[in-house]
């Protein structure tokens, strides 16, 4: 018994069924978690190394070199990125994409942190992250105070950070821009040379007095007593008591030599909201969790603490990531609407009994997408939103044309159970074809390898399930409604509009058809010939990965010059934010000095702590299209006028994480070789046309002082060796000498060190005295030849060996791949000495590593099609009929990305893989239906030109309802799904126009030969 059938027959279970389904569907709905973008681990683990003091290359060889070579020895590492800079090591690992990243990362965090003994012992931090598109902000706080103290401002931002932290939702909600609180020793180095005490007595009293170890318990009766014996220091009185020496019955104390009080270290880091002092504090998610949802109960917890703070102090949501998920979700269930619409008026020829039936199959195949979304575990981002807005015109595809047969039957005098039986077991055979070969077209898709198929895996997936469950409703629950709703008696001409409509076809196609059948050789080749040679187009649309992400809020990242204080890189930050404060369309402007904002876009990173690194995050209401871009261009140009440091506005970008458009690496031994190299590398970028903001980090060289400590000198003096360096680094970075714990029991550390404001100044060094073995003090001076010296201001490597990035951005209307390609040219020409090698990065690599994955994904699409093909006809030369539709869409699809401005993009590319399952669906219901005509008897040319007729309008209404679903992505998709959609249009309005006309001629021409000696064979005019 067919399914049909059965449906139809029992058709209180069909109802029960799909009841259920809705049901389901609908509770789906409500629970899958929202999202603007994908939830997923990326296999790539960041270690930042902190040592403050140190420079590029001694990060490099004690640090950066160890942990580099013990991770590209872990199991399936691809890449090992790193760079040390001013007393940071940032290394980036990036493992297999088809592995697991839970795995990778707890293999790199065991393996590195049993080699921490080998590091060095004043290491400040060893920090690893797992790379998730989730660690991306949902909210960003700033906490303001002009007047507020650090101690306080840490008190009220660490509440805060605690309370949004409770929540189970919450990865983890992080304070960036606090200076770390700290109870400061400011010792007096000139009282303690006279006193002949070295500032390491000072250090040694409070580490001793302050030791945190257990005494041990006593018993007293029936109690127990635990020994307090020392440890933790709770109050400044305690710490200036303590005792350094006594000499004659004098007691000389920690007081005495220097002032304790409640401090704060080095500002390394500092921010600020539209200019006002303050701490940020940002709250990102766990993976599959809601954001909205964990946004609103974020927010009401916020209310909460702000009633909890002085008047001094404030707090502002500076970001919320939940505006922009219900702007995207907004604007794609509006275009999800419009495309119904429009589905529906396609739909009129039907009339409106069929075209009921017909949309009805929408929201039951809609709710097996969402239900087969939610066993996925994905989210409900903008990817599966637009799956469903694209697929709105494919899954009435088959109901249309099972509708369309049945009421074919209808007129043919059947009754309505029978012809709706008859109709769907007619076209069943043609449904699962066409419908096996629109899935086979999209399935592939769905393992494509790296960060691109990872990002696009819901969107795939959503399209495969929907339309899956469209062919199963349209051969199950169509019927039935058919069986219901259509009428018994109908004109044979069917409604009106039919009619009128078939008139249409039967005056213009009829006449065409018959030229083309009696000309099949010149129609056919002609039209390959014109379709190919759209293909000539490509080079000039050029290839892309992912356009930028239309956000409504962008980064302007300032590096000043090597060697710049945090205040110099400070001053450019404000001038950078008071140009940005004179465009009315931005709202809130994050200043950041020292380091780079942190996280909200989930391709966009956290770095280490730079003092010449600045950015501001600039948030606007909405992204204005032309109106924004406008805006950004005028930016633009105000920012190259500002001297002394590298600017550069920096749009958000959809795909995988990329340092740059356009990237090109020199990789060889010598620093200085590569550098002589990076600086052609740079002229070459700054010479090839659609290139600006061309950054060469290894420009210019920092300037740093050595001390420089005469060892001899040091030695006649009877200075200990090593001690100098001590004294040093005790006065200026400050030693830990033990731990303070207030009345909350939070602790902070005890830190000695010459009195510090803001920064150390340079005169602080001529305040340093060394102790010799005899107690006598002696000045630094005396013992050390400052120099001035060049060093480099960072060291980048890749694999373990050394590199030079040379990075650009790309102007507005350039292609990224025609400037790679003239940059290229360039950079092949740059001589080279052996053992260096130059190679380019960026898009272009990314592009290629990408592309190269759609081989095997292409492969196994055409042969997946074309096996289907042939299992349904089960000849080779039909087969290859259906098939030679293809060239037809590809010709329509080029045109259209021309005419559009657009070029061949990711999803571009993706579109045109869909639109060959897309075309050879509807070539099936021809060439299915033309067998069906000659099996019952029809001579070959009366079947063509007869199944040409009867079949061009249900592909008719199926291409143009496509058309209509994919209309609103086409006009408001903007540039990630626009590129997508304009190519299945284009392919699908060139393939429905000259597949009617090439496809039969095809057909006449390779089966003719069969016929060739049959009574009834026809003569045809080559």
């Amino acid at each position: 018994m067919h399914i049909a059938e059965i449906a139809i027959r029992r058709w209180q279970l069909t109802l029960v069924l799909f009841t259920l389904l809705c049901a389901l569907g609908f509770s789906a709905f409500q629970q899958v978690p929202r999202a603007v973008d994908p939830h997923f681990s990326m296999p790539v683990v960041s270690i930042v190394a902190a040592q403050p003091g140190a420079d590029a290359a001694e990060i490099e060889q004690t640090i950066t070199k160890p942990i580099e070579e013990l991770v590209q020895g872990l199991e399936d590492v691809q890449s090992v990125n790193s760079t040390s800079s001013d007393g940071n090591a940032v290394i980036r690992a990036e493992f297999d994409w088809s592995g697991d990243p839970d795995q990778y990362f707890n293999d790199t965090v065991r393996e590195v942190t049993a080699i921490r003994s080998q590091l060095p012992a004043d290491l400040q931090k060893l920090q690893f992250e797992k790379i998730r598109t989730t660690n991306a902000s949902i909210l960003q706080i700033a906490l303001l105070s002009e007047t507020a103290s650090w101690y306080r401002m840490e008190k009220y931002a660490r509440d805060i950070s605690e309370a949004l932290g409770r929540y189970k939702e919450v990865r983890q909600s992080e304070i960036y821009g606090l200076p770390q609180p700290e109870i400061t020793v400011a010792i007096n180095s000139g009282r303690l040379a006279e006193l002949r005490i070295p500032a390491s007595a000072v250090v040694d009293a409070i580490r001793l007095a302050g030791a945190d170890v257990p005494a041990g318990a006593v018993t007293s009766g029936a109690r127990r007593f635990n020994i307090e014996a020392g440890g933790a220091f709770r109050d400044l009185d305690r710490i200036r008591n303590l005792p350094i020496r006594t000499n004659d019955g004098t007691l000389l104390r920690v007081g005495d030599v220097a002032d304790i009080k409640m401090g704060s270290a080095e500002q390394r880091v500092k921010v600020s909201h539209n200019g006002q002092r303050g701490v940020f504090i940002t709250a990102n998610q766990k993976q599959g969790t809601d954001a909205t949802k964990l946004r609103n109960r974020l927010i009401q917890e916020l209310e909460i603490q702000k009633k909890l703070l002085p008047p001094d102090i404030k707090a502002v949501v500076e970001f919320d990531q939940s505006r922009d998920i219900r702007k995207r979700l907004q604007e794609l269930a509006r275009d999800f609407t419009l495309a119904l619409f429009l589905v529906l008026i396609t739909l009129l020829p039907l009339g409106w009994r069929a075209s009921v039936i017909v949309m009805i199959s929408i929201p039951l195949s809609v709710a097996s997408g969402l239900l087969a979304i939610s066993a996925y575990g994905f989210n409900l981002s903008q990817l599966v939103v637009a799956g469903f807005i694209l697929t709105l015109g494919l899954l009435v595809d088959d109901s249309i044309v099972v509708v369309e047969n049945i009421a074919r039957h209808l007129r043919m005098g059947k009754g309505r159970n029978q012809a709706a039986i008859d109709g769907t077991k007619e076209i069943t055979m043609a449904v699962l074809g066409s419908t096996g070969v629109l899935v086979f077209a999209f399935l592939p898709l769905f393992f494509l390898p790296e960060g691109a198929g990872k990002f696009t895996q819901s969107f795939i997936g959503t399209i495969v399930s929907t339309i899956t469950a469209s062919m199963i409703v349209s051969l199950t629950i169509v019927p039935f409604l058919a069986s219901r709703i259509l009428k018994r008696e109908e004109h044979e001409g069917g409604n009106p509009l039919l009619q009128w409509l078939m008139l249409k076809i039967d005056k213009f196609y009829h006449p065409l058809l018959h030229w083309a059948l009696d000309r099949p050789r010149r129609s056919v080749w002609g039209a390959l010939a014109v379709t190919c040679a759209a293909f000539l187009f490509i080079p000039l649309l050029g290839f892309s990965l992912f356009p930028n992400a239309d956000t409504s809020y962008f980064r302007v990242t300032v590096e000043s010059e090597q060697g710049a204080s945090i205040a110099e890189t400070g001053r450019i930050v404000r001038q950078v934010s008071e140009i940005l404060k004179t465009e009315p369309a931005i709202k809130v402007r994050a200043e950041n000095v020292g380091a780079y904002n942190p996280p909200v876009f989930y391709n966009v990173f956290q770095r280490g702590e730079n003092p010449t690194h600045g950015e501001v995050l600039a948030i606007m209401d909405n992204w204005e299209g032309s109106k924004s871009r406008a805006m950004v261009d005028r930016l633009r140009k105000k920012f190259d006028e500002i001297s002394g440091a590298r600017i550069k506005l920096v749009l958000f970008q959809n795909g995988a994480p990329i340092n740059a458009p356009v990237e090109f690496r020199v990789y060889g031994p010598d620093q200085n070789e590569l550098k002589r190299i990076a600086a052609k590398m740079e002229m070459a970028l700054r010479e090839t046309p659609g290139a600006r903001d061309v950054n060469n980090p290894v420009a210019f060289d920092r300037i740093d002082l050595d001390i420089r400590v005469d060892d001899a000198k040091a030695a006649l003096l009877e200075v200990p060796a090593g001690a100098a360096r001590r004294a040093v680094r005790l006065a200026i970075s400050g030693e830990r000498a033990g731990t303070f714990r207030d009345e909350e029991g939070d602790s902070y550390p005890i830190i000695v060190r010459h009195p510090l404001t803001d920064t150390q100044p340079i005169s602080a060094l001529e305040s340093i005295y060394v102790s010799n073995r005899s107690g006598q003090a002696v000045s630094l001076a005396e013992i050390s030849n400052p120099t001035l010296e060049s060093t480099p201001a960072a060291i980048y490597r890749y694999n373990l060996q050394r590199n030079v990035s040379v990075t650009a951005q790309v102007s507005d209307g350039a292609v990224i791949s025609k400037v790679n390609l003239d940059a290229q040219k360039k950079m092949d020409a740059i001589p080279l000495k052996p053992g260096y090698s130059i190679a380019v990065g960026g898009e272009a690599e990314k592009i290629n590593e990408t592309f190269a994955g759609f081989g095997p994904v292409v492969i196994v699409a055409l042969f997946s099609i074309f096996a289907i093909l042939v299992a349904e006809f089960g000849r080779f030369k039909e087969a290859l009929v259906v098939a030679g539709v293809i060239p037809l869409g590809t010709f329509g699809g080029l045109i259209a990305l021309l005419v559009t401005g657009n070029n061949l993009s990711f999803l571009a590319v993706i579109g045109f893989i869909a639109l060959i399952g897309i075309e050879i669906k509807n070539s099936i219901l021809l060439v299915d239906f033309t067998s069906q005509l000659r099996a019952s008897g029809y001579a070959l040319r009366e079947a063509i030109e007869k199944a040409g007729e009867v079949r061009f309008l249900p592909v008719l209404l199926t291409s143009v309802t496509a058309i209509g679903g994919l209309m609103p992505l086409a006009l408001f998709g903007g540039s990630l799904y626009g590129p997508l959609a304009i190519v299945l249009i284009g392919g699908l309005i060139s393939s429905t126009v000259l597949s009617r006309i090439v496809t039969p001629a095809m057909y006449l021409l390779v089966v003719r030969g069969d016929v060739a000696k049959a009574p009834d064979s026809i003569q045809v005019q080559g």
